[in-house]
């Protein structure tokens, strides 16, 4: 390879490839643009709600509350559970985003200039193997880390409203990731993935689908499996954590040994003229525990599920290297 090839510049691949894919990019940043401005409209609109409601006198749904009082709490917990659902829509959409990323890069990035055979001229006459890879790995990278900050905009909007009737939960699947510092780590892990399924495949189609069901199902499975035992849990007796806003892992009951188990089958329902307490009795069941993790654990989940997302990626980016070293020859 000629000194010129390995020294051009990394800002001439950049620009063909913002050039090639300038219409994805202009829908995306459209889209984030809109978003922000959305969640902006419904951040002012629900204070205005909570403002009038305050203004009003009344309490929400409290005892002895006149009819009017009644129906005025009605319709502000109607406005803000509408509120509420266009949040937690907009955060749903944006834990999805990664996977969107992963199989752009596998299939339009990356797959597509190999199975076309187009990549050839760009290594051949001007730009290094290495450098036309990191373009394509920096250019949608930057573009979705700023959408990191629309996130950051959403959560700021959501959990202004101290008396919101419908607070954010910390650990909500479609909130989690969309707080702290995991959804750049994401950004990152759908990157590099798609970039090494992309240089393996070869194939547009195939590639994406592969990387959408790869970073899917990683996602899925920290959010739905994983998650919850990254990090040590509280353990209490009884029927509850009694801390707000805790997330509530696992529940049973205790033998006389200390052995978990689960309610008795043969105690739903209890036989006639026996009761509940008689019957856990006589299946040897003494107490029963709840297993949480209060909100103090939130950066430490955060913190420990970032450090498996990007030693992830970086072992993709390592592989996805080393794959186009030996398809450069």
């Amino acid at each position: 390879m000629s000194t010129t090839l390995t020294t051009a510049p990394l800002r001439a691949p950049v620009r063909v490839l913002v050039r090639q894919h300038r219409w994805a990019m202009w829908i995306v940043g459209g889209a984030a643009v809109a978003v922000a401005l959305g969640v902006i409209a419904v951040a002012m609109r629900s204070s205005q709600v909570t403002d009038a409601f305050q203004a009003t006198g009344c309490r929400f749904y409290a005892e002895g509350e006149t009819q009017a009082c009644m129906q005025t709490s009605r319709n502000y917990a109607d406005s803000m559970n509408l509120y509420s659902g266009l949040f937690n829509n907009v955060a749903l959409g944006l834990t999805v985003l990664p996977v969107l990323l992963g199989a752009f890069v596998a299939g339009p990035l990356v797959a597509r200039e190999l199975e076309s055979g187009t990549f050839r001229m760009a290594w051949t006459q001007s730009v290094a193997p290495s450098r036309w890879l990191i373009a394509r790995l920096a250019v949608p990278t930057i573009g979705l880390m700023a959408a990191s900050a629309v996130l950051a905009l959403l959560h700021w909007a959501r959990t202004r409203e101290a008396t919101d009737p419908y607070p954010v939960q910390w650990f909500e699947v479609q909130v989690f990731p969309t707080m702290g510092v995991i959804l750049p780590a994401y950004i990152l892990f759908a990157v590099c993935t798609g970039a090494l399924i992309g240089l393996l495949i070869r194939r547009a189609f195939i590639a994406l689908t592969v990387s959408a069901l790869t970073t899917g199902t990683v996602t899925i499975a920290f959010g739905a499996y994983l998650r919850a035992y990254l990090w040590p849990r509280t353990t209490v007796d009884g029927q509850g954590p009694g801390e707000e806003n805790a997330w509530m892992v696992e529940s049973g009951y205790l033998t006389s040994g200390g052995e978990r188990v689960s309610p008795p089958d043969s105690c739903f329902p209890t036989a006639p003229g026996e009761s509940w307490t008689q019957c856990l009795t006589d299946h040897d069941i003494t107490g029963s525990y709840v297993d949480y993790h209060p909100q103090s654990h939130f950066w430490p989940l955060q913190l420990i599920e970032t450090g498996i997302l990007l030693a992830l990626a970086a072992l993709a980016l390592a592989l996805a290297f080393r794959v186009l070293r030996r398809l450069h020859g």
